[in-house]
């Protein structure tokens, strides 16, 4: 039955997004049809988030101005398809066709001339292929930038490649000697030219995205890919083997001290970790928040894991617009049940009594500060008048999703966590009072610990860190999801291992507060991917402006925080394993 019902999950996820597509027919064309074209967004190019639908620029409007109807993923995405004014038939040449004549005003230019300033690129899309070109470029003459001139390319080359009846390459390039110089404040004549060339290939239509994923697969990416990975590797084994090598020594002596304790000094006074079994297991402060928390980072975590079989199984291929993001909107809410079920059996675990105010804090625990950091960042955007501010309408159907999808399954994944009954499995029991902890130095603190925690698992995956970055904060194309899937085992391997090795050490200072200590020492690496946000904006990057530069700290801190939830679920998953284990091997008394 579980079978049955993941693969009636997995189908309706890869059909939806299948769905994702800029035109409902099978690209097949005779001589002389119409093959849409769609002209996307404008914005500079350093800026990713920061787009501007493409007639919000004076360009020529055609004569039929649609625009086009998008799924959701498109419209999360900052795609706003309209009709573009160029008419590229099926096999069909044209030769400086023009597309209009027009007078620029003053204003025009002003517009024109800044957007050629800030390095503006445009983006269409041709019977579903991405194409992308600079409106303009910049002499620079003289150092001084006020001796700068600025030019706007008015034609424009479209080089088609097509195999049989249908499309399979598209490239475009702009003429460099037909320019229109904007530089002064005065009124421009510009008369807007396009040639159109068709050429035949071999190359079958199945084959026709491999061009885009190509270029993250060259061979000297892979070497740096496989190095990282390596080298990962590499520094984890080391790593982990010596602190596996110490910890299991310890242990041994441990356990092999504690036996003969016991059978040669009944009375004799305990001490470390089996001095505090009373305690170990003393439920901690802030239970319902706890819950919450556990509850949330395994949808989290769940979620990822759909996610990489998506991506494994090759939905996410090169510029299927808004596929990734539709699936994350789907697989959310589909998945809130899980956190409901988790969070509830946990509260109940931990003899909790308001089972519906955890519940109602599960389900805000996350998205409570995701909704907030959208609507700050939704508020700038439309200030900006920019294509990622979101349509009212899409607001009501993300609304609606919550509303209607994830809220029920999240209350019935409750009920079924409450009525699961299941109780906390103690090998030990815990006494009335609790011991008093002993002062520890200051390295054994929560921050000290944290740091330590999260630099391990930080070290092990920085290197992929920036090719990540550079795909959802740039233009690069990430295709290597084999990689990226191993190095996200290696960084669930080390937290896990990180965390157990600083939960004996904290168990062998008698310090028996360790639920709380396990869970962010876990998520502690979410920290580091902040602070590597800060080097990445400053020292890899050229985005400017306020609105990129909210967009990129605002929704980096709700993912880094998503990383702290789910990483911080599988550090206190890890420590509770190894805490029952190690207790369960003692005589308790």
């Amino acid at each position: 039955m579980k079978t049955l019902s993941f693969f009636l999950f997995f189908t309706f996820i890869t059909s939806s997004l299948s769905t994702v597509r800029s035109d409902p027919s099978d690209h097949r064309y005779k001589q002389g049809d119409p093959v849409p074209l769609y002209a996307n967004k404008v914005g500079p190019f350093h800026n990713p988030s920061e787009t501007y639908r493409y007639f919000d620029l004076p360009f020529c409007l055609p004569g039929d101005l649609k625009e086009k109807k998008e799924a959701l993923g498109e419209v999360l995405n900052g795609d706003r398809l309209v009709s573009a004014p160029y008419k590229l038939e099926f096999q069909r040449d044209k030769e400086s066709e023009a597309v209009c004549k027009k007078t620029l005003k003053k204003e025009d230019v002003a517009l024109f001339r800044s957007a050629v300033r800030k390095d503006y690129y445009f983006q269409m899309y041709y019977d579903d292929l991405p194409i992308w070109g600079f409106i303009g470029k910049i002499d620079k003459e003289g150092k001084d930038p006020s001796d700068y001139k600025y030019y706007l390319y008015q034609h424009i080359h479209f080089d088609i490649f097509y195999n049989k009846d249908r499309v399979i390459e598209i490239n475009v390039r702009t003429d460099p000697n037909a320019l229109v110089d904007l530089t002064e404040d005065n009124e421009v004549g510009v008369e807007f030219l396009y040639t159109v060339k068709w050429k035949e290939t071999n190359t079958p239509f199945d084959n026709r995205m491999d061009k885009y994923s190509k270029s993250s697969s060259l061979p000297h990416h892979l070497e740096i890919h496989w190095f990282s990975i390596i080298n990962s590797c590499v520094t984890v084994l080391l790593l982990t083997g010596f602190l596996a090598t110490i910890l299991m020594r310890v242990l041994k002596n441990d356990f092999v001290k504690y036996a003969h304790d016991e059978e040669s000094a009944e009375d004799q006074e305990e001490t470390g970790w089996k001095y505090i079994h009373g305690d170990i297991f003393r439920f901690p402060k802030y239970k319902s928040i706890f819950a919450a928390a556990l509850g949330s980072g395994t949808q989290l975590f769940t979620l990822t894991v759909f996610i990489f079989i998506l991506a494994l199984v090759g939905v996410f291929y090169p510029y299927n617009r808004g596929a990734l993001f539709t699936a994350l909107v789907v697989i959310y809410a589909l998945t809130s049940g899980i956190a409901g079920y988790t969070a509830t059996s946990i509260y109940c675990q931990l003899e909790g009594t308001n089972w519906v105010r955890n519940l109602l804090l599960t389900g805000c625990i996350f998205c409570g500060p995701l909704f907030l950091t959208f609507c700050f960042l939704n508020t700038v955007a439309i200030t900006y008048n920019a294509t990622a501010a979101l349509p009212f309408g899409t607001i009501v159907v993300i609304v609606l999703i919550w509303t209607l999808v994830t809220s029920p399954l999240l209350v019935l994944g409750g009920i079924a966590g409450k009525n699961s009954k299941a109780e906390f499995q103690a090998p030990c029991r815990t006494t009335k009072y609790p011991r008093e902890i002993p002062s520890l130095p200051w390295y054994r603190g929560t921050i000290p610990q944290m740091a330590m925690a999260g630099f391990l698992p930080f070290s092990a995956i920085y290197i992929e860190l920036y090719y990540i970055f550079a795909s959802v904060w740039g233009h690069r194309i990430y295709t290597i999801y084999s990689i990226l899937f191993i190095v996200f085992i290696i960084l669930l391997i080390v937290t896990a291992f990180i965390t157990v090795a600083l939960t004996y050490f904290q168990l062998a200072a008698e310090d028996h507060e360790w639920w709380w200590r396990s869970f962010l020492c876990g998520g502690s690496t979410g920290l580091f991917i902040y602070a590597y946000c800060l080097y990445y904006y400053y020292a890899r990057s050229d985005m400017s402006g306020f609105m990129q530069t909210s967009f990129f700290f605002g929704y980096m801190a709700c993912i880094c925080y998503g990383f702290f939830l789910m990483l911080g679920t599988v550090g206190f998953r890890a420590a509770l394993f190894f805490v029952r284990h190690i207790y369960r091997s003692i005589k308790c008394e």
